[in-house]
């Protein structure tokens, strides 16, 4: 349950302070500029990864939880949990900021400017570049304490000056379904839902060229877990019950017993020392 806390919070973050800039910067007459709503997002996704990293690994968007999945670091099962949470996340902070500008009607809803085909080409470039990173930084080679919240809200300060003047700079699916639900502005989402996606496992994929190994593959984290709890299991099984402990020794003292009365009871038994000899009878003495 902390984890789908951490993504709803850390979503209604993102959509909270990255849309919020955009519709203040329509309402107020652009103090807000497309530098500041570009570091509005990069910057919150940077301190969210620093606040919740450590507890849900800081998703903040379906595309995200779905290469993941697909890299086999997610189960199955979570990801549902996880795209519920950040969608729940993102339509919050859009009722907030409802409530909060009312004077916007758009309240930051992403709308492509260009062609759709060129605005889905986009969309998908951006999302492969932002996973990318993500699958480098995560699954690769070690990185330093506090270098992959910097690095990924580098990245997303880079595609949103890049593309957010032809695309809005969506990269998340939650980012446009929550302004989109409770503006009402639907044209277009189907292209903000599809496009991240995409771009995502494609990336999955292009960390699967890039590196050797277990990375990016399918499972090689979740059943490497399953293994181990299994294991961890099987180490921690109980000792048997007594009954079982006598009854298994009965059992073995039966079979010495019966060794013993058989002519070949040495041979049966394997050693002389486990059969118990047979008591010499008097006739049998060699004492006068």
């Amino acid at each position: 349950m902390p984890r789908y806390w951490s993504e709803f919070i850390g979503t209604f973050a993102l959509v909270f302070v990255g849309t919020g800039a955009i519709a203040s910067d329509a309402v107020f007459g652009g103090v807000v500029s497309s530098l500041g709503v570009a570091l509005a997002f990069g910057l919150t996704v940077m301190i969210m990864i620093y606040a919740v990293g450590d507890v849900s690994g800081a998703h903040f968007n379906p595309a995200v939880s779905l290469g993941f999945w697909w890299a086999g670091r997610l189960e199955r099962a979570e990801l549902g949990r996880y795209v519920g949470s950040q969608a729940a996340g993102a339509v919050a902070a859009s009722l907030c900021l409802r409530v909060l500008l009312p004077e916007s009607p758009t309240l930051g809803v992403t709308l492509p400017q260009v062609a759709l085909g060129a605005a889905f080409a986009v969309e998908v470039a951006i999302s492969f570049l932002l996973m990318f990173v993500i699958l480098q930084l995560v699954l690769g080679s070690p990185s330093p304490k506090g270098v992959v919240g910097a690095a990924v809200g580098a990245t997303i300060v880079c595609a949103a000056l890049f593309a957010g003047p032809l695309t809005g700079a969506s990269l998340n699916p939650a980012r446009s379904l929550g302004p989109a639900l409770v503006s009402g502005q639907l044209e277009g989402l189907w292209l903000f839902l599809l496009a991240p996606p995409i771009g995502a496992l494609l990336a999955v994929q292009g960390c699967r060229a890039t590196r050797s190994g277990d990375c990016c593959r399918a499972g090689s984290c979740t059943e490497v877990a399953r293994w181990a709890s299994r294991s961890r299991r099987w180490r921690r099984r109980p000792p048997a019950p007594s009954w079982r402990r006598v009854a298994s020794r009965k059992t073995r003292w039966r079979r010495v017993r019966w060794a013993a009365r058989s002519p070949s009871g040495a041979s049966t038994t394997g050693s002389s020392a486990t059969a118990p000899s047979a008591p010499s009878s008097p006739r049998s003495s060699t004492n006068p």
